[in-house]
């Protein structure tokens, strides 16, 4: 059931048009399957073998309260492993399905004596009615960026979740250093233009009242030298012409330097929305 009256709102409509640039424009790797390919497969080559984010350990504490290791799992968009590799480790039968024959190689070659493992090479949104059966649990997390039909993406998840589907998104606020530039010195910034919020709503519309736990996070940035730093945390200004010493102002009170290496700790934050599906 999709909800009707004088205040609806399209939601997924609002979903496709935070996919476009700060230019009004649809990114060439939203659309562009190689690019996205060439993305994945310079990624892997970067990462240490098994190699997973530090902080996806706690979300994946907060995600085993809906998972038990006698379920079965599908693991939508797997990327480097994040969840996939303590998943392996602690359910009784795992799928994963990418669209990147990169990230499904690599995660093979990492999972290569774990039996219980299957993988499907498909784009999740494209999914056929019978292209896989169902599980136990279903599970995305930071993997919809590049579903321009999100509501398909969703429709699959509760069709396919016997138990429980979990959407995972990690969220705001933005570094800090950008709210200064912002709010004091009047710079464009590049603020997120989708959040977990639009899950939500999307699921709401479809007649869906899924739950939400919000999970604080930290992150430290190392980088080998100041001007690297200051590079990298200025890339989300969206202004063409911007004054340096404003930058390097509004980043002080967050940068530690230690042994000739200096650091950035930034508060964050994850969302879990879960339901049982329909």
């Amino acid at each position: 059931m999709t909800r009707k009256g004088p205040l609806a709102i399209n939601y997924e409509a609002l979903w496709q048009e935070g996919m476009k640039d700060w230019q009004g424009q649809m990114p060439e790797r939203m659309v562009n399957d190689q690019l996205e390919e060439q993305f994945w497969s310079q990624s892997i080559a970067r990462k240490k073998m098994g190699q997973t984010d530090p902080y996806a350990a706690q979300i994946f504490e907060e995600m085993k309260k809906h998972i038990q290791p006698q379920h079965s799992v599908v693991e939508i968009g797997p990327g480097w492993g994040n969840y996939t590799f303590p998943l392996a480790d602690y359910v009784s039968n795992l799928t994963c399905v990418d669209s990147s024959d990169s990230i499904l190689a690599y995660l093979q070659h990492c999972l290569q004596h774990k039996n219980h493992v299957s993988y499907v090479h498909a784009k999740w949104e494209k999914l056929a009615e019978t292209e896989l059966a169902a599980h136990d649990i279903v599970i995305g997390v930071n993997c919809f960026y590049r579903m321009y039909e999100i509501k398909a993406a969703l429709y699959h998840m509760n069709r396919l979740a016997k138990k429980r589907a979990i959407i995972g998104m990690t969220t705001g606020p933005i570094q800090p250093h950008y709210e200064i530039l912002h709010d004091k010195y009047g710079y464009d910034i590049k603020f997120p233009r989708r959040d977990y919020i639009e899950f939500l709503n999307l699921l709401y519309e479809m007649d869906i009242y899924a739950d939400c736990a919000i999970i604080p996070l930290k992150r430290t940035y190392e980088y080998e030298t100041y001007e690297q730093l200051v590079t990298t945390q200025s890339k989300k200004i969206l202004s063409a012409d911007f004054n340096r010493s404003h930058v390097e102002e509004s980043l002080a009170p967050y940068i530690e330097e230690k042994n000739g290496r200096f650091y950035y700790r930034h508060d964050f934050h994850a969302a879990l929305v879960s339901w049982q599906p329909k």
